[in-house]
């Protein structure tokens, strides 16, 4: 547990780097104390007469149902303004519509592509503004990820380490990232040339480490880089709003990384265990799943089914994780300390 309280109140969540160390500790802490409240029955609403905008440009399931959940179980009211349902950036500028949303909610939540624009809205809204996701970056996940490992890890967090495979330049890698430097992990990212992070990216990565003491590997080699990991972490590969016609150059640079049985033995780790921030190509359950196998013959993309639904995954921890990393996150910075 972190040994002080830091006043989050007033602050935004933008990116991983908006909080120290400690701030980033805290939320987490908080998050399992939120989690053990609510599995006790406890409902203290600390958000009654708040009132949250939750602005999805892009759509979404764990996000928008765990800011929906967490402000209701709080006694806070929310306004869910989908894709096409407001006028951001089309009729109305970001900064106007910030203007005009700060006046009337206590905090907006913001999902969509451009990190400029939650980044606007945070600096006219005059509430605090949390970013769901961007292209960029994706805070509010690794909130739940790392409280997800603090769970299944007897380690401190320092000694974890954790390799995230797959497409390396997308929001999740670069949160991946920059969140185990910041806390002084073993962060690994393991990603084709072609598809690693932005070198402006893995420069932050490294100057967070020399403060933070983390090891930070980037790398092409995934038998190297899942030596000894604690947590195989991979991603959805066609999500980048990538044509059709890019799905199979994607695919034969990604298939080598794909998270199977045998990358998971090659961690030299029995205890090993698969995280995905979902939703997850595993099988042929889903229309693009349908596709791919009629058109590559795969049964899957990113992980093997086998693995997914296997005693070492542990996907759906982290996606309950959201709705009380989320919930702790909105109490620090609307709802005053508990």
């Amino acid at each position: 547990m972190t040994t002080t309280i830091p006043d989050l109140r007033g602050r935004s969540l933008l990116r991983e780097t908006d909080l120290t160390a400690a701030e980033f500790l805290y939320l987490i802490d908080l998050g399992a104390q939120v989690r053990s409240q609510k599995r006790a029955g406890q409902r203290p609403n600390r958000l009654a007469g708040r009132s949250i905008a939750l602005i999805f440009e892009k759509t979404s399931t764990r996000t928008r149902s765990a800011f929906e959940v967490a402000a209701h179980d709080e006694g806070g009211h929310v306004t869910y303004l989908g894709p096409g349902e407001s006028q951001l950036g089309h009729k109305e500028s970001v900064k106007d519509t910030a203007r005009v949303l700060g006046r009337m909610f206590d905090g907006i939540e913001y999902r969509g592509s451009a990190q400029r624009a939650v980044e606007t809205l945070a600096a006219y809204a005059g509430v605090p503004v949390w970013n769901g996701l961007t292209d960029d970056w994706h805070p509010t996940q690794m909130l739940a990820d790392i409280l997800t490992m603090r769970d299944h890890s007897v380690k401190p967090l320092t000694d974890v380490c954790y390799c995230y495979l797959g497409d390396g330049r997308n929001n999740t890698a670069n949160s991946l990232l920059v969140t185990g430097s910041l806390l002084g992990m073993d962060v690994r990212i393991c990603a084709p040339e072609d598809l690693q992070p932005a070198q402006s990216v893995q420069d932050l990565a490294r100057s967070l480490s020399d403060t933070s003491g983390a090891r930070v590997t980037v790398s092409s080699d995934v038998t190297a880089a899942v030596a000894g990991a604690d947590f195989l972490y991979t991603d959805v590969w066609l999500s980048m709003g990538e044509p059709e016609s890019q799905w199979d150059k994607r695919i034969d640079m990604l298939l080598p990384y794909q998270v199977n049985a045998k990358v998971m033995a090659a961690t030299g780790n029995p205890g090993v265990k698969f995280m995905h921030c979902l939703p997850a190509l595993h099988n042929r359950d889903t229309e693009i799943g349908q596709q791919i196998y009629a058109r590559r013959g795969l049964t899957a993309l990113e992980v093997a089914d086998q693995v997914f639904e296997s005693s070492a995954s542990i996907v759906f921890d982290q996606a309950e994780n959201r709705l009380h990393t989320i919930k702790a996150t909105m109490l620090a910075t609307i709802g005053g300390r508990p």
